[in-house]
């Protein structure tokens, strides 16, 4: 009898568009320069529900800043750390 050798591949993909609303700033926290998110349009780039979005921006774990227009601003790098942590746990 044949031995038979099984292979499955997992593999992930991450799509991000740059758009209008992305700014480039030094994040204090990466130490370097990095893509700014506006927090708004985080829920619609990382699919998370309001819930979880609230968790996310609140565990610390998220660099953030202040626009020049007052407005808040996520690093694109944590973020990117973030989702990276996740999928691991």
């Amino acid at each position: 009898m044949a031995k038979q050798t099984k292979i499955t591949i997992t593999t992930d993909s991450l799509l991000l568009f740059r758009g209008r609303s992305s700014t480039r700033a030094r994040c204090r926290l990466c130490n370097g320069e990095s893509e700014m998110i506006a927090l708004e349009s985080l829920q619609v780039i990382s699919n998370l529900d309001r819930h979880a979005l609230e968790e996310w921006v609140n565990s610390g774990e998220l660099h953030r800043l202040q626009g020049e227009d007052g407005s808040t601003l996520v690093c694109l790098s944590s973020l990117l750390a973030r989702v990276r942590n996740t999928k691991t746990s």
